[in-house]
């Protein structure tokens, strides 16, 4: 999909919160601003999203020559989301159907976005609990768990910091032996790197990679060779976010997609309202609505 305009007014809001997190003085944060503004009025928009992104984010990085600024912002959603693992690893445990409630909680950790939100609170965290053990999902439950019982090998890519504590309660129940989670090969708003992977315990659950691209997103052949190996010979692809969506979502192969619609733009290309929870193939148009597991628990 290509980038839309209103795409631009996000990618600027972005920046604008990283300028904010990296100088309190308002003169630093006008000149980041107006240089960003004016190299992104030369950006061509026929690209998905996440490449618009990516040269943005690169761009703020030299013109503040910090390497990693939501740095903070990501420690703090890892701090959050782990302070809730045990109340949620006792959900799915209680849960008439461990695998549905798993799934859920995965979709409630995809508000954790920067990209869309400027922040989120515990009470945030709480609300997008509440609301995916009751929310019907626009997908096929049923096919998703019959793919993933006849993988041998399944490539999970992760999204956001913080995010990925939620994403370990569906990894339990795919079954870790078989799990490769991809994160980000570089930092760029707050999408999940290695060293969140470590300090989430997720590196001591599962084989971790990383995908050698600082796009918010997968685009293929940015990424790296190793990648692409496990990409191409995986079983079965699990794709968090609108990111993995939006660059993904052309790609022939068993691969399901897992996100919270957070935008209008995003709503407008899937033909689902702002809010919906979605688990879907490439072939959206065709999939029914999931209703027959609805809470779960």
């Amino acid at each position: 999909m290509n980038t839309s305009l209103d795409c631009l007014v996000c990618f600027l809001r972005q920046a604008l919160d990283a300028a904010r997190m990296i100088s309190s003085g308002p003169m630093v944060q006008e000149q980041i601003m107006r240089e960003l503004m004016a190299w992104t009025a030369r950006m061509d928009l026929g690209a998905p999203p996440p490449v618009v992104g990516q040269r943005i984010h690169r761009r703020l990085r030299e013109l503040t020559d910090v390497k990693d600024p939501y740095r903070a912002v990501k420690d703090q959603g890892n701090r959050m989301a782990l302070a809730l693992l045990p109340d949620l690893e006792a959900s799915v445990a209680k849960a008439r159907d461990p695998m549905d409630m798993a799934l859920r909680l995965a979709l409630a950790g995809n508000v954790i976005d920067m990209g869309v939100n400027s922040s989120v609170s515990p009470a945030d965290l709480a609300v997008a609990v509440g609301q995916a053990m009751t929310a019907s999902i626009q997908g096929s439950l049923e096919e998703f768990r019959k793919a993933a019982d006849e993988a041998h090998s399944i490539l999970f890519l992760a999204d956001n910091a913080g995010e990925i504590v939620f994403d370990r309660l569906l990894i339990a129940q795919l079954g870790p032996e078989r799990v490769t989670v991809a994160v980000r090969g570089g930092p760029v708003i707050n999408d999940a790197t290695l060293a969140d992977a470590e300090a989430v315990g997720l590196t001591g659950m599962v084989r971790v990679i990383d995908n050698g691209s600082d796009a918010p997103g997968t685009l293929l052949h940015d990424c790296s060779e190793t990648f692409r190996r496990h990409f191409e010979s995986a079983d079965l692809i699990i794709a968090k976010g609108q990111g993995n969506f939006e660059t993904l979502s052309q790609e022939v192969c068993t691969i399901f997609f897992l996100f919270k619609v957070k935008c209008p733009v995003i709503a407008s290309h899937v033909g689902f309202p702002v809010g919906t929870h979605v688990l879907t193939t490439p072939r959206i148009e065709a999939l029914p609505t999931t209703t027959e597991q609805k809470g779960g628990a």
